[in-house]
């Protein structure tokens, strides 16, 4: 692919987040061992550098949260020459003082899916590093990147439920009594996924909901999940631009890039 456009940071968009750079982009088809990404990658353009951009559901939403080819997306992604991700996602809250409309900066993640790949060491010994799932150079950079019109939160602790439906509201008040304050379908195992290709990846998650152990009503309905998103949609995605022109634009931090110097003998080549 080494004729393909280049990019050393991503932006994997999320529900309600389609696109990024309008008709002003290079589209790249993309292949790898693990099938076709969700979407053709294109590429443009932010602050005077190169960026990729992969919606994480497919062009039309046409990836549930629990079919979409994380392994591909991230594969396809490092074979342009990705390092930085960045992970925006739509969430629900735990929480009832973090509303919607409100960006986290989560820094844990708990993993409530099954049956997902989660892994390219499908052979060998090989035990990554994961206690910080997320990539605090990418961290800093996405809230240093607030806007006024969007309340931010500097942490979170995401669990990520396996989907595709909502939790019940026993589940959602199990989920808040553990401290845990945000809820999504998609941040595993796309971050893990990004450790073991020692990628840098940051999730930005913009609530869009109370979830439903907070809820009165009827509970949480992908209707008014998608609503909420596309009202803070134009303010997010400028949130996002600045947290691309805030990283450093080295490759990766040393942090993210858990193999070098290990001795560690990956069971693949990296792309």
């Amino acid at each position: 692919m080494s004729a393909d456009p280049r990019a050393t940071l991503a932006i994997i968009g999320g529900s309600g987040f389609y696109d990024f750079f309008g008709d002003d982009a290079t589209t790249v088809e993309a292949e790898t061992p693990y099938g076709a990404p969700s979407a053709p990658i294109t590429i443009g353009t932010v602050e005077g550098r190169s960026v990729a951009f992969l919606p994480r559901h497919g062009r039309k939403h046409e990836y549930s949260p629990h079919t979409v080819p994380y392994r591909a997306n991230m594969w396809a992604l490092r074979s342009l020459g990705v390092r930085r991700i960045f992970g925006p996602c739509a969430v629900g809250s735990l929480r009832a003082d973090w509303g919607p409309g409100t960006v986290a900066v989560p820094d844990q993640l708990v993993d409530r899916t099954s049956g997902r790949d989660q892994t390219f060491f499908d052979a060998g010994g090989v035990h990554v590093a994961f206690a910080d799932p997320y990539c605090a150079e990418l961290r800093a950079a996405a809230v240093s990147a607030a806007v006024t019109e969007l309340p931010m939160k500097d942490h979170g602790t995401m669990v990520v439920v396996q989907g595709p439906r909502f939790s019940t509201r026993a589940e959602s008040r199990w989920f808040a009594g553990q401290g845990w304050e945000l809820v999504n379908m998609t941040g595993h195992p796309e971050a893990v996924l990004a450790r073991e290709l020692e990628m840098c990846y940051s999730a930005i998650a913009l609530v869009t909901d109370l979830d439903a152990g907070l809820e009165s009503g009827e509970g949480v309905s992908a209707a008014a999940v998608f609503a909420e998103f596309e009202r803070n949609l134009v303010p997010f995605k400028t949130l996002v631009r600045r947290a691309v022109a805030a990283v450093d634009r080295d490759d990766t931090c040393d942090h993210c890039r858990v193999h070098a110097g290990t001795g560690v003998k990956l069971p693949f080549e990296l792309p």
